[in-house]
């Protein structure tokens, strides 16, 4: 094992790496309590969405400072499958507010029909 000196600019890099990875850490912790609390399930989408963002950076930045390529590799599948997700979760959503939109109008109309 090979211990190499790191020259300033690298150590200046490697603290950089580290506190960007904390604050995104941070950052993406805020996001799953708005993914949590909500109050919206388009806050939730959105919210599920920069996670997937988050997590997608943190991979790329842990790539270069591991300097381990193969973890872009993986970075882009994820990003790929976290916009799938995101894709079938608003379809679902979608497809849900059509239903309670029709149920509505069904009932307001219902309502107006008796009162004639």
């Amino acid at each position: 094992m090979t211990d190499t000196v790191l020259t300033p600019i690298q150590t200046a890099y490697h603290y950089l790496y580290i506190g960007v990875i904390i604050f995104l850490a941070l950052a993406l912790f805020a996001c799953l309590i708005r993914a949590i609390k909500g109050p919206k399930i388009a806050d939730r989408i959105v919210a599920v969405n920069m996670m997937g963002t988050m997590v997608m950076v943190i991979m790329t930045i842990m790539s270069l400072l591991l300097k381990e390529d193969y973890l872009v590799d993986i970075s882009l599948i994820y990003a790929m499958i976290s916009f799938i997700a995101v894709v079938v979760i608003t379809k679902v959503y979608i497809g849900i507010y059509e239903e309670r939109r029709i149920a509505k109008e069904k009932q307001k109309g219902g309502a107006d029909d008796g009162m004639d």
